[in-house]
């Protein structure tokens, strides 16, 4: 990938990047507020000395949360409270921690978040998302309180409670901004409702408040309300239209993608940024031809999720009705296709490994799925039904067993030795992809591809002068009293180790950094 280029065509690789916020409770101590929980695991975690020091804060500058990608900007007056993140700046209780591996873990809303940092792989995503537990699980051991019989601080990677509470798993893509944001709306709308049946992460009950028994592909499906807005915390829309790019505005669109489910299964999270990131290249191409366009998008979703035998049909506005599957075979053969006419031949020899490996993956996740041979290895929402089914059948339990909701939570249980898909990962019965040894020295490195090697590295060198940091700028103070220095960090290729290891290693201390950048 070119240093300028955080597109690159006919191939999956892309600036991108993963937002998991965490279900925290306390076992037995309903009633704790969920806000001040989330705020201990932060706090705690930025105490043992992780991330920065302490009166560091994230840096706000330039943050633009209402900037809607329809060309217009909301009024700070209709906006809803949860939408002014730009405030949180001078909120006391917010805790944030910007991390040495570029991450940012935080309190958002009622949650802990762990905000990867900017890759360009989704390999690389999965690693550092996977990053994103170990430190979320030491977070909460940390927030524990040490009374005698207090019952530790829990953590969940899931999205819902069951109980009608919802919580989000966003996905970032960078985009050109050249592409029409009405040709994304239109064209990406029915994939977002089908992919769930290759990525989705299964769940217990039908229903916002699980008042349906039954077992659905998504944890999310039912929370969604409308095609596209603004919103991410109510009426969520399947597209999201918040235009902040945190990068070169005139360049790029940061695509704020908030419709997925988390994943603990590799082959589901690789199939979840990979496929989304081919097809977003079909769709910036301006070649997708025949794009499905459905009747009822939002209903077509819950009818999709509700449907584990995937046999359910929607209907298009032109009066075909397909099923998830089929739609999904649209787009995977007009990605082919493109990427084809791209690369001047077979994308399986012809693209790059990252590629290839979406490509095969995606290839033999349909066909498996279309022959119902079992691929309950590769997709998370099988995997979780096997074992449902596993004790319905033991123990003769309906769909509206408490204990199956049960079941459902401690899947996604953040204490090692706890988390169901794990263990069975442990045994061989969910693929893994990325090695636990990758996985722990992303705790403390961030990604070498993009600006966030720069701002991990200089958190980690110069912790005592990092006052600040975003996705877009970090800020230091030299320590002779000058006015602070805004390092800018827009162009999501300037900051990588090749690019600038050598320069960081010439200044152990920040002010000879700062002065050989005033030099330039």
């Amino acid at each position: 990938m070119e240093h300028s280029v955080a597109v690159e065509p006919g191939s999956v690789r892309r600036v991108m990047g993963i937002e998991t916020e965490y279900g925290v409770t306390v076992p037995g101590r309903p009633l704790l507020d969920p806000v001040v929980l989330s705020g201990r695991v932060v706090q705690h975690y930025a105490a043992a000395g992780h991330g920065r020091r302490h009166r560091a804060r994230w840096d706000y500058a330039g943050e633009s949360p209402l900037e809607d990608a329809r060309g217009f900007s909301l009024s700070r007056a209709l906006a809803h409270e949860s939408q002014l993140t730009d405030e949180w700046a001078d909120d006391p209780t917010v805790a944030n921690v910007c991390l040495s591996n570029g991450a940012r873990l935080y309190v958002d809303h009622a949650h802990p978040e762990y905000s990867s940092p900017e890759v360009t792989t989704p390999r690389e995503a999965i690693t550092w998302d996977r990053a994103g537990e170990i430190v979320m699980a030491e977070a909460a051991r940390l927030g524990s309180s040490e009374e005698a019989g207090e019952p530790p601080i829990e953590v969940y990677k899931n999205n819902t409670d069951g109980k009608g509470a919802s919580y989000g798993t966003h996905e970032n893509y960078l985009v050109s901004r050249q592409t029409p944001f009405e040709r994304i709306v239109e064209q990406l709308s029915p994939f977002f409702v089908a992919r769930q049946i290759i990525c989705g992460a299964g769940r217990v009950g039908i229903g916002q408040n699980s008042e349906t028994p039954g077992y659905q592909l998504s944890s999310r499906a039912d929370f969604f309300e409308a095609r596209v807005g603004l919103e991410t915390t109510f009426r969520r829309p399947i597209i999201n239209t918040r235009d902040e790019p945190h990068s070169t505005r005139d360049r790029y669109r940061r695509l704020h993608v908030i419709i997925g489910d988390a994943n603990l299964s590799d082959v589901s999270g690789l199939l979840k940024l990979g496929t989304t990131s081919l097809v977003l290249g079909l769709i910036e191409s301006g070649l997708m031809t025949d794009a499905p366009v459905l009747a009822d998008p939002v209903g077509a979703l819950r009818q999709i999720s509700h449907d584990p035998s995937l046999q359910a049909c929607v209907e298009l506005v032109d009066g075909r009705r397909l099923t998830g599957l089929e739609l999904l075979r649209v787009y995977q053969e007009q990605v082919h296709r493109h990427l084809t006419q791209v690369l001047d031949g077979d994308p399986l020899t012809a693209a790059d490994a990252d590629t290839v490996e979406v490509l095969k993956r995606w290839g033999e996740v349909l066909d498996a799925l279309e022959s119902g041979s079992g691929a309950s290895a590769q997709v998370e929402w099988l995997a979780k039904r096997d074992l449902l089914e596993g004790y319905r059948h033991r123990d003769g339990l309906a769909w509206d067993d408490p204990r199956l909701a049960m079941i459902d939570v401690q899947w996604s249980h953040g204490t090692p030795g706890k988390g169901l898909a794990r263990r069975l990962e442990a045994r061989g019965r969910i693929e893994r992809l990325v090695g636990e040894e990758e996985v722990r020295a992303a705790v403390g490195s961030a990604p070498p591809t993009t600006r966030a090697w720069f701002r991990g590295e200089c958190i980690r060198r110069y912790p005592g002068s990092v006052v600040a940091a975003s996705w877009q700028s970090v800020l230091l103070d030299d320590g002779d009293g000058d006015a602070l220095r805004r390092i800018g960090t827009a162009e999501p290729l300037r900051g990588t180790r090749e690019l600038t290891q050598e320069l960081l290693d010439r200044h152990p201390e920040a002010s000879g950094l700062l002065a050989e950048l005033a030099d330039h």
